[in-house]
């Protein structure tokens, strides 16, 4: 009997806000979480904006003694891992039948900062915390949600750059498939909005400048697109057998039903511009799940608002969704996000599976003039349709790319 993957709880933690509801609001109103950047003095850089989390208060689980060990990205992650665990309901479970797939990309960057500061130009071992290693591993927010959820069964975290979301989804979902799993909670954190990260993007060429319009900046799709912005947060889901699920009677927002993985293979920042292999990822995520593309209702775009990753996206779904692509609405979450990197994938997510329940596709904002033509981009306002298959990409750095199909639950 095939074991399927059903979504039964959600968490975000992000610039819109924290908590799935909230985000999925600020999303379908168009709202902007992107401004002028706080978390340091900024005012020597030519980009001075992001997309930052404010005024999360940590759920009564993360006491303060367990907020001191946890690095900012590890306290978005755990948040949202929580977050996703009580909207499941899961009031009892077999720990050994549970498990956790957290990634990150960049993981503890500000305590590796913090800590390589403190050695100074004559280090000494007495410069360092016994909490700087654990704080720093990417590992470190699965580790630390598993702890406070009691899952013994798989867990570890994934890094594929801007597509570690989609692939911590994607794997955990294989896991329950595979039957080394009955729940699994997934997805990704980042916190790596620190001089180091927007100095590195900055000299790559790949970040928007407006700074006088921070909520204007990030343009998917638009003429005007200048770069990404860079943004923070978490997102996470929990992930069950489709059986385990009906037994516990668990409300169920939608099925994970197709997940494809690919590689380009050609460059460590550009994507290969014909798209081949993000085109493979998604034909095989709609090849598992029996899905044709005019069966396809809406596209979460990976879509971060750099003119080769716009393109390559475009010509990948051209080529793998093919004449039905024109009728299909796209959209742009990163369009108020900004760029989540690691997180964006899982926070693309909890927004397709948010749209198949509520049977709109949020719009994306900035998109006045688009210059990728053969996507019909939804702008404006939200578009309310039924919706019964939404597919959600995430492309990352060295050329990984994800494919994820979510398809309503059946009745």
């Amino acid at each position: 009997m095939s074991r399927g993957v059903v979504v039964t709880g959600l968490g975000a933690v992000t610039p819109l806000g924290s908590g799935a509801a909230r985000f999925w609001a600020r999303l379908c109103a168009g709202r902007s979480g992107v401004g002028p950047i706080t978390l340091f003095d900024a005012g020597a850089f030519p980009v001075r904006i992001a997309g930052e989390v404010t005024g999360l208060t940590p759920p009564p689980e993360i006491d303060r003694k367990r907020v001191r060990r946890l690095d900012r990205y590890a306290l978005f992650g755990v948040a949202a891992a929580l977050q996703a665990w009580r909207d499941a309901g899961v009031e009892a479970h077999d720990p050994w039948q549970a498990g956790i797939v957290l990634g990150s990309s960049h993981g503890g960057e500000s305590t590796a900062i913090q800590a390589a500061a403190a050695l100074g130009p004559r280090p000494s071992p007495k410069a360092a915390s016994p909490l700087v290693i654990p704080r720093m591993l990417n590992n470190m927010a699965a580790a630390q949600a598993a702890m406070l959820l009691d899952l013994r069964g798989p867990g570890f975290a994934l890094a594929s750059a801007c597509a570690t979301g989609g692939h911590a989804l994607g794997e955990a979902s294989e896991i329950i498939r595979r039957g080394d799993a009955e729940v699994m909670v997934a997805g990704a954190a980042e916190a790596c909005i620190t001089p180091l990260t927007l100095a590195g993007d900055h000299a790559l060429g790949a970040l928007s400048r407006r700074n006088a319009e921070p909520h204007r900046a990030c343009r998917p799709f638009d003429r005007d697109r200048d770069g990404f912005v860079l943004a923070e947060g978490a997102a996470a889901l929990v992930l069950e057998e489709r059986e385990h699920a009906r037994r516990r009677g668990a409300r169920v927002y939608a099925e994970l039903s197709g997940y494809g993985a690919t590689t380009d293979a050609v460059h460590e920042t550009r994507p290969d511009p014909t798209g081949a292999a993000a085109a493979w990822a998604i034909s095989r995520a709609l090849e598992k799940s029996g899905t044709g593309p005019r069966e396809v209702d809406a596209v979460f775009a990976h879509a971060a608002g750099t003119r080769a990753g716009d393109a390559a996206e475009a010509r990948a779904l051209g080529t793998s969704l093919g004449a039905a692509l024109g009728g299909i609405p796209v959209t742009a979450v990163k369009s108020m996000t900004g760029h989540m990197f690691a997180a964006s994938g899982a926070a693309q997510a909890v927004a397709a599976v948010k749209a198949i329940e509520a049977g709109a596709v949020p719009p994306t904002i900035n998109c006045g003039r688009i210059d990728v033509t053969e996507i019909a981009c939804v702008p404006g306002e939200v578009l309310r349709k039924p919706l019964s298959r939404a597919l959600s990409n995430s492309f990352g750095f060295g050329g990984h790319n994800a494919a994820l199909l979510f398809s309503a639950a059946a009745s």
